[in-house]
Order: structure tokens, then sequence, then C-alpha cells
């Protein structure tokens, strides 16, 4: 325990050294872009997605941006998240903006929260006439909880028909970016606890009252997936540390799925989603290096 409580502090005395990463007071504060239109998939206020699109004619490739926060509603997601969708509208992807029933919000939980998410990427193949998107082209970028949320509907194809969770004929999602992720809820749920606490995970899961809760909630219970895999972390991410990163990527490779790891220097859990940060420059090229694979 002192031998990690040892590096702990040695990485922060690092980090203060250099540029200091971004807090979440300035990830909350960011301002808000407004989207170029607003879609309902359900009747509850946090159904819904926002649309960005790109100036250039269609078929656009698209990335479902999928906010963090703990599962916790009291850090939003949409406004947060609004200012890096532009900018990768910008770049010429249309971007579907998602959020999701939250814990402190009617429905949330298990089946909920998946669910809403499941409904959100499938509307992509019911819109995609009406914003000129490429439903063959889908890539899912996810931060911290939504980094999960990301690999869980990839991983989509692989649930077992007994789950309230499956559904039959999923949209593919052929790759995501994981941003401060985490794709082992039983291996590393102690770790994300760490910054968001004891009760997210079990509560999302609905750990009280199922026998098995990770079986179809967890991506890595789901492996292979046949999705290509890029985990990205700041190197001084102190809610998910690049050290989780490269474990599942370990775990994806043994699968025999294609995975890479990647830590950005001088960057928090929160530069990764900021757009005036150098981080974000790093996922926005690695977005359109995954996104040039997808043919």
């Amino acid at each position: 325990m002192r031998v990690w409580f040892a590096a702990i502090f040695a990485l922060m005395t690092a980090t203060m050294a250099h540029a200091e990463p971004a807090t979440v007071q300035a990830y909350m504060a960011q301002h808000q872009v407004k989207p170029d239109a607003r879609i309902s998939y359900g009747a509850a206020p946090a159904q819904v997605v926002e649309v960005f699109l790109p100036k250039t004619k269609g078929p656009h490739p698209v990335v479902v941006l999928i906010h963090g926060g703990c599962f916790l509603a009291e850090y939003q997601g949409l406004p947060q998240t609004s200012g890096i969708a532009a900018d990768l509208a910008r770049r010429g992807y249309a971007v579907w903006n998602v959020e999701y029933r939250k814990i402190g919000e009617a429905g949330a939980g298990y089946p909920g929260t998946f669910l809403d998410v499941a409904d959100a990427v499938d509307l992509i193949r019911t819109d995609a006439a009406r914003f000129q998107l490429d439903s063959h082209r889908v890539l899912a970028l996810g931060h911290s909880a939504g980094g999960h949320l990301a690999l869980w509907a990839a991983a989509r194809p692989k649930l077992p028909k007994s789950s309230p969770l499956w559904r039959a004929d999923p949209l593919p999602v052929r790759a995501v970016v994981s941003l401060g992720g985490i794709g082992d809820l039983k291996g590393q749920g102690s770790v994300f606890a760490g910054a968001c606490g004891p009760e997210p995970i079990p509560t999302i899961i609905d750990a009280a009252h199922r026998k098995d809760p990770y079986v179809d909630t967890s991506p890595a219970e789901l492996l292979p997936t046949g999705t290509r895999t890029v985990m990205i972390s700041g190197a001084f991410d102190y809610v998910m540390p690049p050290f989780t990163g490269w474990a599942y990527v370990q775990k994806l490779r043994k699968a025999g799925d294609s995975a890479d790891v990647m830590a950005i220097p001088d960057a928090g859990h929160f530069d990764v989603v900021m757009p005036t940060t150098p981080a974000w420059k790093v996922v926005a090229d690695t977005v359109a290096r995954e996104m040039a694979r997808l043919r």
C-alpha cells in the first residue's frame, strides 16, 4: 500500500512540474454549442440525441458520442460534450451525441440505461436518410462511464438472448475509442469506485437483485466482439489510470480482438474531452485514423 501511495505522490508532483491537467470544474464550465438537431428516442427528458452535422455532402461517417460522469445525473453530459461534438462535425463527421437516463433520474439503471444507449444507437438506421448518415461507418467515442457504454454498444451482438437487453439485429458499431473508460466492470470496478464512489456500478447493473449482474453489462464478459478498440487515458488520469486501459487491451487481444492503448502526456481525466486542449487533438487524430479503417 505504501508503494502505491508513493507512486501516486510521484505522479502528482510530476504533473505539477508540467502542465496542470484540467479540473472537473473546468470540464463542467465548458461553453455549450447548439446542435443542428435534437431528436427524442423515448418519453423521458433524458432520452434524447443531439445531432451535429458537417457542412460537406453526405453520406457522413458517424461518431456516436457518449458522455461520462460516473453514471450520475449531477454531472449532466450533453452541455459538456457539445464542444467536441461541434469540433468533430467540422472535421467531417456526423456526431450522434447521446443522452441517457442516469442515476438520480426515473428509469435509470438496469435495464433502462442500457436500453437507452441501444435505442439511441439503433436510431441511426432510422434517421440515416434524413441526416445523410453512413450507417455502415459507425464509431463510438465514449468518456469515462460513457467509455463503458461505448464498449457495451459495440458488444451488443454478443448478448445472450435470455437477457432483457438483447435485441435482434443491433446496428453494428465497428470501432470504439474509449477515453478513460472501463471495460471490465468486475475486474476494475474497484478502481472506478475510487473516484466515483462504491455505489454507481452496483446501482447501474442492479447487482443487489441479480445473480450474475456482469454477464450482459460488462463488455469484458462479451468478448470477442470483432470490433476494433482503442483505449486512451491521460497519463495523469486519476479515475481510470493508464494501467487499466493497458490491462483491458491485453484482455481484448487475448480474446482475438484488435486493440491498441495510448497514454497522453500531461493530460488528466478531463483534458481528453475538452476541445481547447492538446490532448483533444490527439483524440481527434485517433478518431480520424480509426474511421479511415472503416471502408
